[in-house]
């Protein structure tokens, strides 16, 4: 396996170290300094569609820092789609701009698909008729992760039944870049093919929509199933209950502040725990194929977690643990040295006392919610398999599912607070399993 580099200068801005609490200044900083390398080496990986190289090579990067801690590995192989574009645009009038094509793909053949360009509304609703079409949808803004959200759901499958041939849906939120979504990992969600826009692209498409002129949808490529694997790293001590804690590793693109915080936070845990949790049995999942409807947490689920009435605690470390947050200056967007405010904290009832203590002062985690309100993500899967005592972060940062989800979306400092959070969390949970 190839250790990828990736620019380290990316996490100077936030990142000096920072002390875990009720740690010595040198053991936090000696912490931070670990969590910085695990940043540095995740978002150099690139990549981490499920089953490709950056998804491979990071599972094993991951698999080898937990033997190095003392944990056996078990892998699970998983099936998971893929999508290599051969063409993927749409021309109108003069204009031409690259799509993305919406998993699991529905081709067009070489010779594309055309038809009049007709604008569809949030609400499913069309400027013309539909028959023989394809589909601009004008999706609502927001902060979007899945396809199976009724607002993306809803006006796509809405133009289908009108008689689109194709949709192109413009995915409306605060980068102004393609917003790629999650998707059945089984099979294609929609009638016909599906691409995905970036608004900043949309202006001369919606004016082409307006005078009714034909249009040409070309999405080509190779696709198919490939494996992948999940896997899980296990201290086996002989004790009568277990910690789980979880992550996923996968996504669309680079997923530094999706996915980045979570996998730095998951490894300093594995590390603790290998040497101050002797009194639990330990394991330690990380899944792919996140992107897929959490197709690889459902999998290791059935096959590889503790039963409920084994396990002690279970943590999930999902998406933007600690991503950066952002100003929307004219003409750009600046980093900032603070943290993304959208992301969520979900525990069970007796923990939510001393969950607002470990947490105070961190934007978001803060106000954590009883997981008898709500859940999200894997989070709901392990509740409703019976796991009592849960906690778990979910979140959509700013560049959530962007292809510039890289680097400077990412503070070492921020991380690094996030994460000794989380130790003190554990801590008290195991005291009372």
């Amino acid at each position: 396996m190839t250790m990828p580099q990736a620019n380290r200068r990316q996490f100077v801005m936030g990142s000096a170290t920072l002390p875990l609490l009720s740690l010595p200044a040198s053991a936090g900083a000696t912490i931070a300094a670990s969590i910085e390398s695990d940043l540095h080496h995740y978002v150099g990986f690139g990549n981490k569609q499920a089953g490709g190289t950056g998804d491979n090579d990071c599972g094993d990067w991951l698999a080898s820092a937990l033997e190095q801690a003392g944990f056996a590995i078990e892998r699970q192989a998983v099936s998971v789609p893929w999508f290599a574009p051969d063409r993927c645009e749409i021309a109108v009038d003069g204009a031409r701009t690259t799509l993305w094509p919406q998993p699991i793909v529905r081709l067009t053949g070489a010779d594309g698909l055309s038809g009049p360009l007709v604008r569809v509304d949030a609400a499913g609703n069309a400027a013309a008729p539909l028959k023989g079409a394809i589909a601009l949808v004008d999706l609502p803004f927001g902060r979007w992760s899945t396809a199976l959200a009724k607002p993306i759901r809803t006006p796509i499958e809405a133009a289908f039944a009108g008689g689109a041939r194709a949709v192109v849906a413009v995915t409306n939120g605060p980068t102004g870049k393609i917003i790629a979504l999650n998707t059945d990992g089984r099979q294609p969600m929609f009638a016909g093919p599906v691409t995905l826009m970036a608004p900043g692209d949309a202006a001369p498409f919606f004016a082409g929509a307006m005078r009714g002129v034909r249009a040409t949808l070309h999405l080509t490529g190779t696709s198919g199933r490939r494996p992948a694997f999940n896997f899980v790293g296990r201290i086996d001590r002989g004790k009568r209950r277990w910690l789980v804690v979880s992550t996923p590793r996968s996504g669309w693109f680079t997923c530094a502040g999706e996915r980045g915080g979570g996998i730095a936070a998951w490894l300093h845990l594995a590390r603790w725990a290998s040497r101050n949790a002797p009194d639990h049995n330990l394991a330690f999942v990380c899944n792919t194929g996140h992107e897929y409807e959490y197709l690889g947490a459902e999998e290791s689920l059935k096959e590889m977690a503790p039963k409920p009435q084994e396990t002690a605690f279970w943590l999930h470390l999902g998406a933007n643990l600690a991503a950066r947050d952002w100003h929307d200056a004219v003409g750009e967007m600046t980093p900032l040295s603070g943290t993304d405010s959208q992301r969520y904290l979900v525990v069970s009832p007796a923990l939510l006392p001393e969950t607002r203590i470990a947490f105070a002062g961190l934007a978001g985690l803060e106000s954590p919610y009883s997981s008898d309100r709500i859940s999200a993500g894997e989070l709901t899967g392990i509740i409703a398999a019976g796991y009592r005592s849960v906690a778990g972060v979910f979140g959509i940062h700013r560049f959530h599912h962007v292809a510039e989800d890289d680097a400077r979306c990412l503070s070492t400092k921020a991380v690094t607070e996030t994460t000794a959070a989380f130790q003190r969390l554990v801590e008290h949970a195991l005291k009372g399993g």
